[in-house]
């Protein structure tokens, strides 16, 4: 039971001819050249080799010949050539898979790979629609689709009644949701402090102890993180209070007489669940801790506000005031300056009276320097008015219209979370079956007749945190339907 964690690549391993190994690997061509040196001279006694995806035929027979001592005890594929980040969510870890309009070669390799794989481990063979404004989202549906029918013998699962499917969007459609603030807590702490890989560098936290400048959050195996990712931050604090006052009632009296053996006993068996405890609190004591401080220092509630109006209402001159307001104050930090120019200039690109160069130059002359006057052009050029498929800002019928409305007249509950991402109008109409063939067009000529049931959806150019709650809140009011959500990465604003 104990193991040993080695990469392929690390020079001088020594030899352990005593052990077996497992490997784990993607299958590139690095990584198949990599262990065809190692079997040749093989350092262990015999090897388990699992690749990530599908590998060619000639590579197997490449290390088979690489193999003189018959070390390989077995070959597998065992399909897991993503980053499972939630129950419902997974990452590429890839950032930056265009050029321009169109992709990367590397990356829409990567990405198709990414895609099939998925596909494979959850046992779905899909009909595919794209969004038809984007050109990358044809030409990967199209990549899958080849990828799809060149190992049919694989895709071979047994067929369910509707078929599932595969929804490829486009992330320049909906520019403004990575831009936003976030108050829940799973996509709050990406916003502030960022989650690479489910870890979270606190080093920058004024008097963090060792222990914990790099923390783990996962919902596996955090109990207060997998009950709370979704709440509010309001909800969240008080939570933590909880958690605190849990804590202090179940701590081991300091002064408590370990007398008989049974005392002994008891601490000790009680102690491990006791260090978890202590561990899980000062982590969560931390990171709730470092948040607000933020939120407090960079003034976010008002800048947050601010947003919320540029996303989700059409008044341009009091938003235009508001945002003024803001680049004024001392107190909002750059990165939000730039973030809310961002968001008017997406808002209010065509408007008559728009105040982009004002702002502009006000920005400018806060940092000094034209680079964020650049940032700004280049998102209204990633994800303005003539690139978009969708049409972001009105909402398209009466019924929509009618909700804004007695929206605004009721008064919403919380300003600050009333931005809805467009991917949950898009899931809605697909779930009820009203969205348009003529927009997200099927690859091929085979349609779905009834409602679909299995769902995956995946963002070229990346999906947040916010889109993977309003697919957990779909999942849990569409009882039957399962919905997945990927991405070529996981955004916040500086991503």
């Amino acid at each position: 039971e104990v193991y040993l964690f080695e990469r392929l690549d690390s020079p001088n391993r020594e030899p352990m001819k005593h052990l077996k190994a497992i490997c784990f690997l993607r299958p590139t061509k690095e990584n198949v050249e990599l262990l065809v040196q190692e079997l040749r001279r093989p350092k262990y006694s015999v090897y388990f080799i699992y690749f990530s995806n599908v590998i060619s035929k000639s590579d197997v027979k490449a290390l088979a010949e690489a193999d003189e001592q018959e070390v390989v005890a077995e070959v597998q594929e065992f399909y897991g050539d993503y980053i499972a980040v939630n129950p419902h969510v997974f990452s590429l870890n890839l950032l930056g898979c265009c050029r321009g309009r169109s992709w990367d070669p590397a990356q829409l390799t990567r990405t198709t790979q990414g895609l099939t794989a998925l596909l494979l481990s959850l046992k779905k063979c899909p009909m595919i629609r794209y969004q038809l404004s984007s050109e990358p989202a044809k030409r990967l549906a199209e990549c899958v689709k080849q990828v799809i029918t060149k190992e049919y013998e694989l895709f071979d699962f047994r067929r369910t009644e509707v078929p599932p499917l595969l929804l490829i969007l486009d992330r320049s459609d909906d520019a403004i949701t990575p831009l936003l603030n976030q108050w829940t807590y799973q996509a709050m702490v990406h916003e502030l402090l960022g989650i690479n890989n489910n870890r979270i560098d606190l080093s920058r936290v004024p008097g963090i102890s060792k222990d914990l400048r790099e923390v783990v959050l996962s919902a596996e195996n955090d109990e207060f993180y997998a009950n709370n990712m979704y709440l509010n931050f309001a909800e969240i604090g008080t939570n933590i209070k909880n958690l605190m006052e849990d804590f202090q009632r179940r701590k081991p009296k300091e002064q408590q007489k370990l007398e008989s053996i049974a005392d002994m006993k008891a601490f000790v068996e009680n102690y491990p669940q006791f260090k978890k405890m202590s561990g899980t609190v000062s982590k969560h004591v931390t990171v709730v801790g470092e948040l607000s401080r933020l939120v407090a220092e960079r003034n976010l509630l008002e800048v947050s506000e601010v947003e919320q109006e540029l996303a989700c209402q059409n008044d341009h001159s009091s938003a235009l005031q508001s945002v003024r307001r803001l680049l004024q104050s001392p107190r909002v930090s750059e990165l939000d300056a730039a973030r809310l120019v961002m968001l008017y200039a997406l808002r209010y690109e065509r408007h008559g009276s728009s105040g982009l160069p004002a702002l502009l130059e006000e920005l400018r002359g806060r940092g000094g320097t034209d680079r964020y006057r650049k940032l700004v052009s280049a998102v209204v050029e990633y994800g303005g008015k003539r690139v978009r498929g969708s049409d972001l800002f009105s909402p398209k019928d009466a019924v929509a219209i009618t909700k804004q409305f007695l929206k605004g007249l009721k008064g919403i509950e919380n300003v600050y979370t009333q931005h809805q991402p467009l991917l949950q109008e898009t899931l809605d109409q697909l779930i009820k079956g009203k969205l348009k063939d003529s927009q997200y067009p099927y690859l091929g000529p085979n349609t779905l007749r009834d409602r679909p049931q299995d769902i995956i959806v995946f963002l070229i150019g990346g999906a947040t945190y916010e889109e993977a709650l309003a697919v957990f809140n779909l999942n849990r009011s569409n009882p039957g339907v399962r919905i997945v959500l990927g991405g070529t990465t996981i955004h916040n604003t500086r991503r």
